[in-house]
């Protein structure tokens, strides 16, 4: 109860903080807070956002720094996946007035910063969280990257739709795993029609002869495969010795660059899975694609892309609204525009960003593009800003 009364009571000192910033308006600039994991289980995915983020910074504002004219003031900071410490660096930011904040990449994280960007008017970029309740939470909060239902359509693309049929979910019994289920019931199941089963292995798990056998002699469609950790060279060779890529179709997320040398260890598994594809460098060659990859001087990794769109955001928003959030809201609301992966559109009901997917397969550790979903064939329903 102490800790839900002081939550209280720094929302609400937040909250007048913010409204006194907004009522003073003006000035030369605008404060940028990133808040994003540069420390923790997914630093490297921070890291790379930052990196992007960067680059879209000087892409977009042709190297000036400067939108709608005025300075954008720019501070990194780490919240280590932790919602905790992340809610109160958010605090700490909107109490200095910044009017903008993005980054992240914990969807646990971005669950609890977007309620703050609410509460105190602020303009809340998503960075990579993919979780789908972030789209429509609220009027102030965007995102710059995909969302699960993006991720499950692309796997659903593989098999040309799954009405009547047969969809297995292979995960890990844990969060992300237990995540990955639900949403393919969702998406694949209770909106595609499909019958979807999930088979969900202990974390400790190292014979996974069994749980093989049982996707074996089910025959699905489709087998979604989402799986994480050391333990993965393991899987996929068990899957191959037990002939599951002869009963059906395998399907799984594309990760960074550092995995996908370990697939060519995985026999002949490795160029039996399909990948779906957020974003992976060889995929696109547009404008904003060339700017990224330059700007880095190096190839582009999966989450570089929604750092350099959250920077296309931030000045788009700050060149429509100048420091007045509201403003800010409405220039950003069914924008479209190219970033790496695309073209895209922020959708204005809910503020869902409408972007390509793509279909890869892995050659020598390289990945090679099978197919380009549109924004069209992987949409999200619409859900209603709360």
């Amino acid at each position: 109860m102490k800790k839900l009364a002081l939550a209280a009571l720094l929302a609400l000192t937040v909250s007048g903080c913010a409204a006194t910033d907004q009522a003073a308006g003006g000035g030369d600039s605008v404060k940028v807070g990133v808040l994003t994991s540069t420390s923790g289980l997914v630093a490297g995915y921070g890291k790379q956002f930052t990196e992007g983020f960067k680059a879209g910074l000087a892409y977009a504002t042709k190297g000036t720094n400067k939108a709608g004219g005025k300075t954008l003031e720019v501070t990194y900071h780490d919240d280590a996946s932790d919602p905790a410490k992340a809610t109160a660096a958010a605090t700490d930011l909107i109490g200095k007035g910044y009017k903008v904040l993005t980054g992240t990449v914990s969807s646990g994280v971005a669950m609890q910063v977007a309620p703050l960007a609410a509460q105190n008017k602020i303009l809340y970029i998503n960075g990579a969280a993919a979780t789908d309740a972030i789209t429509g939470i609220n009027d102030y909060t965007f995102r710059s990257g995909r969302q699960t239902w993006q991720d499950v359509r692309t796997a659903e693309s593989f098999v040309g739709g799954v009405r009547g049929k047969k969809v297995m979910v292979f995960a890990q019994d844990y969060a992300f795993g237990q995540a990955n289920v639900a949403a393919v019931q969702a998406v694949l199941g209770k909106a595609g029609g499909a019958t979807v089963t999930p088979v969900l292995v202990p974390l400790k798990t190292t014979d996974f002869t069994p749980f093989a056998r049982q996707i074996v002699d089910a025959k699905p469609d489709l087998l979604f495969v989402a799986w994480a950790g050391e333990t993965a060279a393991n899987m996929w060779q068990t899957l191959a010795q037990q002939k599951v890529f002869e009963a059906t179709r395998v399907v799984t997320g594309l990760a960074d660059r550092a995995t996908f040398g370990t697939f060519g260890t995985f026999g002949p598994a490795a160029d039996k899975i399909n990948f779906l594809s957020h974003y992976f460098a060889e995929a696109t060659s547009n404008e904003a694609a060339k700017a990224l990859a330059k700007e880095l001087g190096s190839t582009p990794d999966i989450f570089h892309s929604d750092g350099f769109t959250a920077a296309q955001m931030v000045v788009r928003a700050v060149e429509q609204g100048g420091d007045d959030v509201s403003r800010m809201i409405t220039g950003l609301e069914g924008w479209a525009f190219t970033q790496p992966k695309g073209e895209a559109t922020v959708r204005a009901e809910d503020h869902a960003l409408l972007q390509p997917m793509f279909q890869a397969k892995l050659s020598g550790g390289v990945p090679q593009l099978v197919g380009t979903l549109t924004p069209d064939q992987v949409t999200p329903p619409v859900t209603p800003t709360k």
